[in-house]
């Protein structure tokens, strides 16, 4: 397989569907349309459960026991903004990730929603870090 760079994420979904590229990988919501019009066929997730809006694709760690790689997004703030701020910013992020209009709206495009705390938060961005970091230096991967 030969890693064809494109110029972002926006192409690469038209490259594949035109035949012009054979493979992606892509995030669920970027793939989802495609997907559901038969323009893409999903082979695999690369989380460690399968999608609640593709339940019939397996996982890649079906088959390689133990790969897990998910995308995680977050809001960030400069660095010593108030705490009584990211409180206000967290408690609000929670509500609406309560809720269950929105819950459904981007569960529709296979986003899984991570409610929690700024201590929590950091905590995952140090875990995945650290993996990742670990991936790094046992395949050897140069960087630059």
């Amino acid at each position: 397989m030969v890693h064809v760079p494109y110029q972002g994420a926006g192409p690469t979904v038209p490259a594949v569907i035109s035949g012009e590229a054979h493979v992606l990988f892509a995030t669920v919501p970027m793939a989802i349309e495609p997907i559901r019009a038969g323009k893409l066929r999903a082979l695999a997730v690369t989380t460690a459960m399968r999608s609640q809006v593709l339940p019939d694709v397996p996982t890649v760690g079906d088959f390689v026991p133990g790969y897990e790689a998910s995308g995680i997004q977050g809001l960030w703030a400069p660095k010593g903004i108030p705490s009584e701020v990211t409180d206000k910013l967290n408690t609000t992020i929670n509500a609406a990730l309560a809720d269950p209009k929105f819950k459904e709206h981007l569960g529709e495009f296979g986003n899984t929603l991570l409610p929690g705390s700024t201590t929590e938060y950091g905590s995952t961005m140090i875990n995945e870090t650290e993996k990742w970091t670990e991936v790094i230096r046992t395949a050897k991967i140069k960087l630059g």
